[in-house]
């Protein structure tokens, strides 16, 4: 078992305490008169006692009180030092800022009741006003200390408690700053995704065609829709800089797609699935007035992940697309196409496009199903069927100007 160090400062107190003592008593500076039995040398053990309890003020505070408190009753026995009174009340004081909880709070209301009982059995012994003056030196050598000590107690766990709140604060405000910036990255990958893989796609599929096919007529109609697919992907990804790049100060708000923006998106499907065999229809049964920006951005991205992964993976058909929305209702959006291998050149996928609908259905509380499904009568055997409902609410639509 180890025993604890003394701490560097209490060593240089009970080093000073008793060279003092000493040096006092040389020069026979005493706070009693030597009418005492004992010799004046004996004044020096309480000394010697209350300044080796200082080593260990910080370590065993009540323990050392203790034993301060017997080295203050012998020395009055003696001639008495004023170092041994000295150190005492440092033992008081070091008792309640080091000790315990329950021991910081005891001993200030002990000190208390020992200077008042002290002062009335004084007085009362006594029958004068040296009683009361006696009193009062007794609490200077107890309850003040005790006092000083509970107050510095109290700064310290203030101050403690205040440095903790300050970390928990940084610590709070640090997985703010991570979920925010994770939050923006996912959502600058799924527009990413979604406005360039529909376009990469294309490009995936007619360059491979127009490498497996040597003929001269097909290569050109590939390489037509290469260049179309691949200037729109530029123009996409110079949009999606821009607002990368915007001022904060900027008050023109960014253009965002809408579901006015359909037709142009089927239409450009079209043209890119004709060599798969792949047509598009639109069935749009939405009623009402136009829809807040969120759900139609959100309605936007999914119909057109839908149709490129229509185009990476569909058989020859029709992929449909269904909305339908009533007043004061949610937005239904439904895109079906026709489920199967596919002969021919396919575009590879990560499936970071589901990841992304179902990331944006879940920012409005929506709902997302997307798997393969019976299809309907006189139709393919399975259909790959992706149904997204779309919770519109009042609140979030723009005002009319």
């Amino acid at each position: 078992m180890t025993f604890p160090r003394p701490h560097r400062d209490d060593v240089i107190l009970a080093v000073a305490a008793f060279l003092g003592g000493v040096l006092l008593w040389s020069l026979g500076l005493y706070t009693q008169s030597s009418r005492n039995a004992l010799p004046p040398w004996a004044a020096l053990v309480p000394l010697a006692v209350m300044s080796a309890q200082s080593l260990l003020r910080r370590i065993l505070p009540l323990a050392m009180l203790a034993i301060a408190t017997a080295a203050l009753i012998a020395d009055q026995f003696t001639v008495g030092s004023l170092v041994t009174v000295v150190v005492f009340t440092d033992a008081v004081y070091a008792a309640v800022v080091y000790g315990s909880p329950a021991a910081a709070r005891r001993v200030p209301v002990v000190s208390g009741l020992i200077t008042v009982a002290s002062t009335i059995t004084l007085l009362a012994v006594f029958q004068e006003p040296v009683g009361l003056l006696i009193g009062v030196i007794i609490g200077l050598i107890t309850l003040a200390p005790a006092a000083t000590g509970s107050i510095i107690r109290n700064h310290r766990e203030a101050a403690d408690a205040a440095r903790l709140r300050a970390e928990q604060t940084a610590l709070l405000a640090e997985m703010d700053r991570v979920q925010a910036v994770t939050a923006e990255r996912s959502r600058m990958a799924r527009e990413l995704h979604d406005m360039v893989a529909n376009h990469l796609s294309a490009i995936a599929i007619h360059s491979t065609a127009a490498l497996s096919l040597k003929d001269p007529r097909t290569t050109e109609e590939a390489l037509g829709v290469i260049r179309e697919n691949s200037v729109a992907g530029l123009s996409e990804m110079r949009r999606l800089i821009g607002l990368l790049r915007q001022s904060s100060d900027d008050n023109e708000p960014a253009a965002a797609p809408t579901l006015a923006g359909l037709d142009a998106l089927i239409a450009q499907a079209g043209t890119n699935g004709a060599a798969s065999g792949l047509t598009f229809s639109l069935d749009d049964r939405r009623e009402g007035d136009s829809l807040p920006a969120p759900v139609e951005l959100a309605a936007y991205r999914i119909v057109q992940e839908s149709v490129t992964n229509a185009l990476k993976h569909a058989e020859s058909g029709q992929v449909e697309i269904h909305l339908s929305h009533e007043r004061g209702r949610a937005l239904t959006v439904e895109v079906n196409s026709p489920f199967g291998r596919r002969p021919g050149p396919r575009a590879p996928g990560s499936g970071a496009g589901l990841v992304g609908m179902r990331e944006r259905v879940a920012l409005l509380k929506g709902e997302l199903t997307a798997g393969p499904v019976e299809g309907p009568p006189g139709g393919p055997a399975k259909i790959w069927c992706v149904r997204a409902v779309l919770p519109v609410r009042d609140d979030d639509k723009e005002p009319s100007t």
